[in-house]
């Protein structure tokens, strides 16, 4: 354990403060780095997050979600006990933020999920300096090195252009990865209607809100093989079905870092595996322990004993949390938001 934080039943604790980071059971006080369900939970009495994240958990779980809530901008910092306490972009989803804990000259980062590829719809990540950094470790294996997102989304619009007559039906997670993979289309230059399932109409149309511009979206409704040729979104569990029968015969893609793994995406049904994700890969984990400049590293939901050994090889104090309660981040299903 540091100065600063410690591990409890409910998640990551700092007593100086009295607030949990990201806990999994409610709690008197939390800090939220973001709006996924197995980072933001309801019930809690006092939550601090970014706007954005603040509002996307009221979408999700009504507006009495938490009993009083504090939204703070990125860089700016407030006084929460005896720590000061900043959010920083993770670059994970809109409103994504990494939590800086400082006191007495000591500084702790937790990271919550994050990236380091570039997404239009939410601010990029920004390496924060750092005594302790607190990692995830989804895509913790050598193994998991993601191509673009151009490059994914180049591969559906050749399937496309290929199969003219077929619904290409597209899984993406509700939040976050669904508005990704429109804005990712509209940057390659389709211009048409991209069609969605009713459970990711809600949060697409918040990041409208939000001036990301998506371009012309519709809900599905009643179509379903007057969609032929039309790019569909849904929720990856929707795939494989009886929903999906409407669309007659159509190419079923996924969009996932899991999608490397090629059991993965036999088990979702996806006939175009597409590499897309909202973490970072092996090398970007790496990448970003080196430009915090941490010596102590503690690593968290994913592959934690790999990315633990990268560490002390490159003569780093590490430690695996073994947190239960936690996805392994693109897997967590959010349907019904």
């Amino acid at each position: 354990m540091t100065d600063l934080l410690t591990l409890m039943p409910e998640g990551l604790f700092c007593p100086q403060a009295n607030a949990y980071v990201d806990p999994v059971r409610p709690v008197e006080r939390a800090i939220i780095t973001h709006g996924h369900a197995d980072h933001a939970r309801s019930g809690h009495g006092a939550v601090l997050a970014t706007r954005q994240t603040l509002e996307i958990m009221a979408i999700r779980y009504g507006e009495n979600f938490c009993q009083t809530r504090q939204a703070i901008a990125y860089g700016d910092s407030v006084k929460v006990g005896d720590v000061t306490v900043s959010l920083h972009p993770a670059g994970h989803v809109l409103g994504s933020a990494q939590v800086l804990l400082s006191t007495g000259g000591q500084r702790t980062v937790v990271s919550g999920d994050y990236k380091r590829q570039t997404d239009p719809t939410c601010a990029a990540f920004e390496p924060v300096p750092c005594d302790t950094f607190v990692t995830e470790a989804t895509f913790g294996l050598p193994v998991f090195r993601h191509p673009s997102a151009a490059k994914e989304v180049g591969k559906l619009l050749s399937s496309l252009d290929l199969f003219t007559d077929q619904t290409h039906l597209v899984g993406a997670y509700a939040l976050g990865k669904a508005q990704r993979v429109i804005a990712e289309l509209r940057a390659a230059g389709y211009d048409r209607t991209i069609y969605l399932h009713g459970a990711l109409e809600r949060l697409t149309a918040y990041y409208g809100s939000q001036g990301i511009d998506l371009g012309p979206v519709e809900a599905v409704e009643k179509r379903g093989k007057e969609l032929q040729g039309e790019i569909v979104l849904c929720p990856p569990g929707q795939l494989t079905d009886r929903w999906a029968r409407r669309f007659g015969d159509p190419v079923t893609a996924m969009a996932s870092g899991w999608m490397r793994v090629r059991a993965r995406a036999r088990q979702r049904g996806a006939e175009l595996p597409l590499i897309i994700s909202d973490h970072a890969d092996w090398d970007d984990l790496c990448r970003t322990i080196q430009e915090t400049g941490a010596e102590q590293i503690w690593v968290t939901h994913g592959a934690e004993e790999a990315l633990v050994h990268w560490c002390e090889l490159n003569g780093l104090k590490a430690r695996p949390l073994n947190m239960i309660g936690y996805d392994d981040g693109e897997d967590v299903e959010l349907a019904g938001t």
